[in-house]
């Protein structure tokens, strides 16, 4: 009986040791595939950057695209709806401002209204700083015309202010530009108009 009571605790001991010794084995076996389960997260999440990166790069690029497209289609309507030997551009440009606040300019050419602007202030600011702006382009054909141009604002002494300026111009063969300049003269103490063919 002692005999097989030694017998029963030798095999449970061995039985024990081996289930420890099983149970050591398998536990570095976890922890190596949880390792490797976190290395291919890892993985996944660095795939995933780079994908993203990649697909912004791309969504840039295509913005540049549309963006140049955008820029090519602009040119190519100007060139087809005012075609270079019959358009005609007017600008305005203002000098100090010390007597004149602008507020709006109207052109007439031929005695048709073509143009009607009124100007926000942040305008107005950008043209005293050299600014200038492109009020009105058309086609006209070749031969003698009239430009009459009305500004309106304050004048001297904040006083509401109305002039006009009016210049016959000859329309060749080609683009013509002309320029509605608004200058201070200090003498008069008064705010001058005068409309200038550029060459």
């Amino acid at each position: 009986m002692t005999r097989k009571l030694f017998i029963s605790l030798t095999a449970g001991l061995v039985l024990a040791l081996g289930t420890a010794a099983i149970a050591q084995d398998a536990a570095p076996m976890d922890a190596d595939a949880a390792m490797a389960d976190a290395m291919a997260a890892d993985a996944d999440v660095a795939e995933s950057r780079n994908e993203f990166r990649q697909l912004d790069q791309d969504v840039q690029s295509l913005k540049k695209e549309v963006l140049d497209l955008n820029r090519d289609l602009f040119l190519l309507e100007e060139e087809l709806l005012f075609p270079a030997n019959s358009q005609v551009a007017f600008f305005i440009s203002m000098d100090v401002g010390e007597y004149f606040g602008l507020d709006s300019v109207s052109l007439k050419i031929d005695g048709k209204e073509v143009a009607n602007y009124l100007y926000t202030e942040r305008e107005v600011g950008a043209l005293l700083r050299g600014g200038v702006q492109r009020v009105h382009m058309a086609n006209l054909k070749t031969g003698d015309h009239e430009l009459v141009a009305i500004f309106t604002g304050k004048g001297p002494h904040t006083r509401d202010y109305r002039r006009g300026a009016t210049m016959n111009f000859n329309k060749g063969i080609g683009a013509k530009y002309l320029e509605l300049e608004i200058t201070d003269r200090v003498q008069k103490q008064q705010p001058e108009f005068v409309i200038k063919e550029w060459e």
